[in-house]
């Protein structure tokens, strides 16, 4: 990592949902949260805890210096709404597949 920037996963006990349009997307009790310099929390949940089955997969991918290229998946009227990390940089190997959404409550 760069000087002055850093990243940190934790286990969380934290009860994680996430709803789009009504519809209950995933739902985790064992999420990884992300906090990365800069940037807000991100809460990582297994691929099992995630309706897999209603998102498509996305032509889209992005790169990060520090977490490596994430690949993207879409629900019909949310684009690239939720993204993983399949080969991830070995200082963030641990969210390895799992999942990520833009709008996830903790609670």
């Amino acid at each position: 990592m760069t000087q002055g920037h850093t990243i940190t996963i934790d286990k969380s006990g934290e009860h994680v949902r996430v709803v789009h349009d009504g519809q209950v997307l995933a739902e985790s009790d064992r999420p990884l949260v992300l906090r990365e310099t800069g940037c807000p929390p991100r809460y990582y949940l297994p691929p099992e805890d995630v309706r897999l089955d209603l998102l498509t997969p996305s032509d889209t991918h992005t790169y990060c210096p520090f977490k490596g290229t994430a690949s993207y998946w879409s629900l019909p009227d949310a684009p690239d709404l939720v993204w993983a990390y399949p080969d991830p940089k070995p200082d963030v190997a641990g969210i390895k597949d799992h999942l990520c959404f833009y709008d996830a409550e903790a609670f």
